[in-house]
């Protein structure tokens, strides 16, 4: 088990990964809590919950609105919560960003804890404080940034992920590796086979090194205004996928990354061997490579991206395998580069 802290200026979350989940009890209020879960966590693991009220959604990005955040912070007011209260999310990322959005205005802020139960929550999206919920088909665009107190990813949690999601969570992983993590790349390369049968103790290596290496960024850059921009490597294009074609985060992620590779060579960051090694770790995932929207749409996509400034958008380019970069480009030159691709 390791522990991994997040220390900003305000406050201090705590990531615990390789601990039993039902530890969680320990490590809460002994009144004024509530659980936020989903459906089919509910299901599988609702019998051994701590002991305090349950609010269940919909499994899927569709929660991840206004309308689920507003009734689930009625259902709370409700059991009368008060700004003593207590939010501990238990799920994936879709359940995390959602808690963890309404523990940030409810009341104008009450604390807040995750259970971890997915690979694309454990390696990303609970850990580093972002909160959001979705708004008209574009992704994340109403958030805040608020650390939890604690996170809790047990790997074994990930041998109840159906194929699809833990390959989901596979591509951000993935993109960790590339974007600051040689060695995890290596280790992805060689040991693909033990990580597809999803051999727990090297799931706890492999969520590891992404969380080290996420809070190392986090800690530095919280509010995404320089270094924790890397982290949207492959995202830009992702984004777009999955708000086009409604594809799961990861295999748009990992589209948008083989884009993304591809400008980072010619722009001359990155060099064809790498950008090989690259494709063809994620073909040993499973990945469809390529995914398509028209160019209008895309550039229609990119245009709603939380990233755009102007006329311009933040864009990651990697340099090699284990290191990226972001610079300001036109949306138009992107546009023309998609454009230009053999969709």
């Amino acid at each position: 088990m390791e522990s991994i802290i997040i220390r900003t200026p305000v406050t201090e979350s705590e990531i615990r990964i390789g601990e039993a989940w039902e530890n969680v009890s320990g490590k809460l209020p002994s009144s004024g809590v509530v659980l936020i879960t989903d459906d089919n966590l509910k299901k599988i693991y609702g019998s051994r919950f701590p002991d305090f009220p349950v609010l269940s959604i919909r499994p899927g990005e569709e929660s991840k609105s206004l309308e689920t955040a507003g009734r689930l912070s009625a259902e709370i007011m409700d059991l009368g919560i008060d700004r003593s209260g207590f939010i501990l999310a238990i799920g994936g990322g879709v359940v995390s960003d959602l808690a963890g959005f309404i523990a940030s205005i409810y009341m104008r802020g009450i604390r807040c804890g995750y259970v971890s139960s997915s690979l694309l929550s454990q390696v990303d999206a609970s850990t580093g404080g972002k909160n959001g919920v979705n708004l008209g088909g574009v992704k994340n665009i109403l958030g805040v940034i608020r650390q939890p107190e604690f996170v809790i990813c047990d790997p074994r949690m990930l041998l109840s992920l159906s194929e699809d999601e833990y390959l989901s969570g596979m591509a951000e992983l993935i993109k960790t590796a590339i974007i600051g993590d040689t060695e995890l790349f290596g280790i992805l390369e060689e040991q693909y086979a033990e990580i597809k049968s999803r051999n727990v103790d090297l799931l706890e290596l492999l969520v590891t090194r992404a969380v080290r290496f996420k809070a190392r960024v986090v800690t530095e850059d919280e509010d995404e205004k320089g270094l924790r921009r890397i982290l949207n490597f492959g995202h830009t294009f992702g984004h777009a996928f999955e708000a086009g074609l409604a594809i799961k985060h990861g295999f748009a992620v990992a589209s948008g990354m083989v884009l993304a590779s591809a400008f980072s060579v010619e722009k001359g960051f990155c060099s064809e061997e790498d950008n090989f090694r690259i494709i063809s770790l994620l073909k040993k995932f499973g990945f469809q490579l390529k995914q398509a929207v028209t160019p209008g749409m895309m550039e229609k996509l990119i245009l709603h991206d939380k990233k755009k400034a102007g006329s311009d958008i933040f864009f990651v380019f990697n340099k090699g395998i284990g290191d990226a970069t972001f610079m300001k480009i036109p949306v138009g030159e992107l546009s023309h580069f998609y454009s230009r691709q053999n969709i």
